[in-house]
């Protein structure tokens, strides 16, 4: 039975938008509706929560992968490329800028 109400709370809610209010507000309507005891519903939220973080950090790591993909593809500069050629800008102007009387 708790295996049952494990798969139907899995399936209808979105883990990565999980909250540990909403996972203990949903045990506590199971455990008062005597479908769960107490240490069931703890162990259930305990397993949401870990469930719902996981989600998060794979959702997460999906974005910042799409998101380097798309800059990738935008062909853009680098922090390190920009901050190269601002070093050779600096260095060609205080070349250029010695031999010119000031």
């Amino acid at each position: 039975m708790v295996d049952l109400i494990k798969k139907a709370i899995y399936t209808g809610i979105g883990f990565a938008a999980l909250t540990k209010d909403k996972a203990e507000e949903l045990v506590r309507e199971l455990t008062s509706q005597a479908k769960l005891s107490e240490q069931e519903g703890k162990e259930l939220v305990d397993n949401l929560l870990k469930q719902s973080e996981q989600a998060r950090v794979e959702f997460q790591a999906r974005v910042d992968e799409a998101v380097t993909n798309v800059i990738g593809r935008l062909n853009l500069a680098t922090k390190e490329e920009v901050a190269a050629l601002k070093a050779k800008v600096e260095e060609l102007s205080s070349k250029h800028g010695s031999g010119t009387p000031g």
